[in-house]
């Protein structure tokens, strides 16, 4: 979210490649029933000499300074290893829970885009469809026109809508719930980006307009959709959106601290109203059932072929060597080819990582958001690590 009071909360503007930006309660930051063979438990890392996954984690806690580093590791046969580094809870200095709740941030946008496409693929949705096809009249304002804008364009972030994190006040969002369409109004505030086709913006924008269509397309809320589509079929149980009201995080989780400054003490900012963030970032879940998810969008349990190649279409990001789909990133490996995932930071985590065709999974959650982007990559070169070693 930008200068501001939002800013504050966020010390330094991050940026925008496959994370949401975030203040106190926002990430800067959902087909038919699925069989799953069994999948292995969860082993804890030998407490013997560190493999380097868990030297990575101990580092981005010991020299990076960041309170928690949790992961879930999987190998190509399914063999799932899980990682921590760090205490739980500063005050107590209770231990990391293995493979702990984390809010996901800007990874929930890969399930709101999951959810468009399998509407795509049932022939409710166009993706070459015009905004106004479904929200006549809702996008408006100074070059914003949902004539124009199309479904695919919301997914790729090539649409222009301008961003209204930065312009989301602090006391706002910690203390009351905002309505998605509120958020239109914030980002309708400020004049397009640029021509509806013309550029690549990353803009959370994009996604709540995206929820909007998925909730008047089926009549549910965009919540339930994600639950019934995605969570339940594909095992999810450790996943979900929060509901209006819902400050906590249900389950076993490290809390989430953010530092306002540089060399600022941290502040517990766990519990927090993720509304602001909607279908851009509100989600809970953990490391292991991220794996889960992306091993089985990749797999195609998730979408149906045409949908998934589209979703997986992607454009470049500048010179970083990654790309962005219709809510998918593709990044490289150091050891050859690439790894599809999404990555988002919110008030106190941050989350990276994702799978590779042959079945690699992994992902890293830490429990404060980076000030600086050489913690960020650090963060990357780890899950480099993991999928790599």
């Amino acid at each position: 979210m930008r200068e501001q009071a939002w800013q504050r909360l966020r010390s330094s503007r991050r940026q925008r490649s496959g994370r949401s930006r975030t203040g106190p309660a926002v990430a800067a930051v959902a087909v038919g029933a699925m069989v799953w063979g069994a999948v292995a438990p969860p082993m804890a890392s030998a407490a013997g000499r560190p493999d380097t996954v868990q030297q990575g984690l101990s580092a981005l806690v010991r020299t990076d300074g960041l309170p928690a580093a949790l992961a879930s590791v999987t190998d190509r046969e399914g063999r799932t290893r899980t990682y921590t580094a760090g205490v739980g809870d500063l005050a107590t200095g209770s231990k990391v829970p293995k493979d702990g709740q984390v809010r996901i941030g800007s990874n929930t946008k890969v399930f709101t885009a999951v959810v468009v496409l399998q509407l795509v693929g049932e022939g409710k949705i166009g993706l070459d469809d015009p905004v106004d096809t479904y929200l006549p009249g809702l996008l408006r304002g100074e070059g914003i026109d949902g004539h124009r804008i199309k479904v695919r364009q919301l997914l790729q972030h090539t649409s222009g809508l301008p961003e209204y994190e930065s312009l989301v006040d602090d006391d706002i969002l910690q203390h009351r719930y905002i309505e998605p369409r509120e958020l239109l109004d914030i980002a309708f505030q400020h004049k397009a980006d640029f021509a509806p086709g013309t550029k690549w913006a990353y803009s959370s924008t994009n996604y709540v307009v995206a929820g909007l269509i998925v909730q008047k397309v089926t009549g549910r809320p965009l919540a339930e959709e994600m639950d019934r589509r995605i969570i339940k079929p594909a095992g999810l149980r450790h996943t979900y959106f929060p509901s209006p009201g819902d400050l906590t995080v249900r389950e076993p989780h490290p809390k989430g601290y953010h530092r306002d400054a540089a060399g600022a003490p941290l502040r517990d900012v766990t519990e927090i109203d993720p509304s602001a963030a909607w279908a851009a970032g509100q989600m809970i879940s953990t490391n292991s059932d991220l794996n889960r998810f992306f091993t089985a969008l990749l797999a195609g349990d998730l979408l149906p072929a045409a949908e998934l190649t589209r979703m997986r279409t992607t454009i470049p990001i500048g010179n970083t060597g990654a790309g962005y789909g219709l809510g998918l990133m593709s990044r490289p490996l150091s050891c050859g080819g690439v790894y599809w995932g999404h990555g988002g930071d919110i008030a106190g985590y941050e989350t990276r990582g994702g799978a590779t065709d042959d079945g690699r999974a992994a992902n890293i959650a830490v429990t404060s958001v980076p000030t600086d982007g050489a913690t960020t990559r650090h963060l990357e070169r780890v899950v480099d690590t993991a999928l790599c070693r």
